[in-house]
């Protein structure tokens, strides 16, 4: 499951020599970048900020021995560049001052080089109200439906990554998807409001 590599980089990690920085960093940036985009949507100033927390996060595990080789390091680091893509949300969500971030088209169809900007516009505030609902559901839900509907991971690979049985990481599946229907529903901006 572990590739040779991977296996020499996280030897030498935890020995101390951070001389490898650099190769940990190629074998990893596309997707610690990919997952950060995917949950945080639009690249925005703290893009690159989560990334560079991502990859702190991901050495300080593999060097406290957190990773425990049980899946493949990219599946970790996806794992871990989760954790804190969320955490981020969530702390964007608990200081963001209310306002209205929606742009008002006044019921205008507007085409600009064959795209419907009012659809796009309605497509972006409807991801961002699931970004904002995900935020805050419970953490472990969160991250199991995001690593399994959104990255594509496994049950039996995000029980390993979340250190719950199978059944568990299903559980919180199911009942994070029921969650995020029901906050959805319950939210009185819909698309249609827009």
């Amino acid at each position: 499951m572990l590739r040779a590599e991977d296996e020499a980089l996280i030897d030498a990690i935890q020995r101390g020599d951070r001389r490898l920085g650099d190769q940990l960093y190629g074998r990893l940036i596309r997707i610690v970048d990919a997952t950060v985009y995917r949950i945080a949507g639009r690249k925005d100033p703290e893009h690159d900020d989560l990334v560079q927390t991502a990859f702190e996060q991901i050495v300080i595990t593999i060097a406290e021995k957190k990773y425990a080789k049980a899946c493949s390091l990219t599946s970790w680091a996806a794992a871990v560049t989760c954790n804190v893509t969320l955490h981020a949300l969530r702390r964007r969500t608990a200081h963001r001052k209310v306002f209205d971030r929606n742009v008002e088209l006044d019921g205008a169809v507007l085409d600009v080089g064959g795209i419907d900007v009012e659809r796009t516009v309605a497509a972006r505030r409807e991801l961002e109200r699931v970004r904002d609902h995900l935020s805050r559901m419970t953490p472990e839900r969160a991250e199991t439906l995001l690593l399994h509907d959104m990255l594509g991971k496994e049950l039996s690979e995000i029980a390993v990554l979340t250190g719950v049985s199978v059944a568990a990481a299903q559980s919180r599946l199911v009942r994070g998807r029921h969650e995020l229907v029901e906050r959805m529903n319950g939210d009185p901006t819909t698309t249609e409001d827009a």
